[in-house]
């Protein structure tokens, strides 16, 4: 599942319900690092598909559990429609009766949370034939979810990492992968790559807590 950033345009009108904000989660013919460009029409039918069926698109804090952060969904998108920009969004971050929510709620308002990042599957894109053209013209998208995320320079590295591990070959690389991803430190990371798990730590615990946070980083790079 790829990532697309975008920065945070949000618009928290007057009268509006308490939590609730407008803004684009995805702008069309913006290029992102890795050459990708967005079609206007590419959420069509996966937004046709999710409203004949009931569904919604998940709010996530930082893409949740991918990046290792909280599963649970932080709010609800009440309209998600393409308009001649990009994709538009309309929700409402939840629970501000509680300490999380007034927290999530804070974050957004004052700014600390400065993107959104769509989640999602290609399922039909155009390839650039001139170095001048992008990389990718993304036609046709399954999405996934929608996540609040911080700075979006901060977040493209994190997803660059994501998106890049699906390039590794060497050594080092996965070593690059385990530190930036994985949140190994530098000799943990090359131990690891290098050797497994050889740890001197005795405690069997320690040793399949490791060997499970290592398991889903490998599903990351499967995925």
């Amino acid at each position: 599942m790829d990532r697309l950033n975008c920065g945070l345009e949000l618009k928290f009108a007057d009268g509006a319900a308490p939590g609730a904000f407008d803004g684009y989660a995805s702008l069309f013919g913006i290029v992102d690092s890795h050459g990708d460009v967005m079609a206007p029409g590419a959420f069509k039918n996966t937004l046709a598909e999710m409203r004949a069926q009931g569904r919604t698109i998940p709010m996530y804090m930082q893409h949740g559990h991918l990046l290792g952060g909280d599963p649970r969904p932080v709010g609800v998108w009440s309209n998600v429609a393409e308009d001649d920009k990009g994709l538009k969004v309309s929700g409402k971050i939840v629970g501000l009766g509680t300490e999380e929510g007034k927290y999530n709620y804070a974050l957004v308002r004052e700014g600390a949370i400065g993107g959104l990042s769509v989640g999602y599957k290609t399922i039909k894109a155009r390839y650039g034939k001139t170095a001048s053209e992008p990389k990718r013209t993304l036609q046709e998208i399954k999405l996934f979810e929608i996540s609040l995320v911080d700075s979006p320079s901060l977040a493209s590295a994190r997803v660059d990492s994501i998106k890049s591990a699906r390039d590794i070959k060497t050594t080092r690389e996965f070593e690059d992968f385990l530190r930036d991803v994985g949140g190994y430190s530098n000799s943990a990371a090359k131990a690891i790559a290098s050797h497994g798990f050889k740890s001197g730590s005795e405690s069997r615990d320690e040793n399949d807590a490791d060997v499970n946070h290592l398991t889903r980083l490998l599903e990351t790079i499967q995925n």
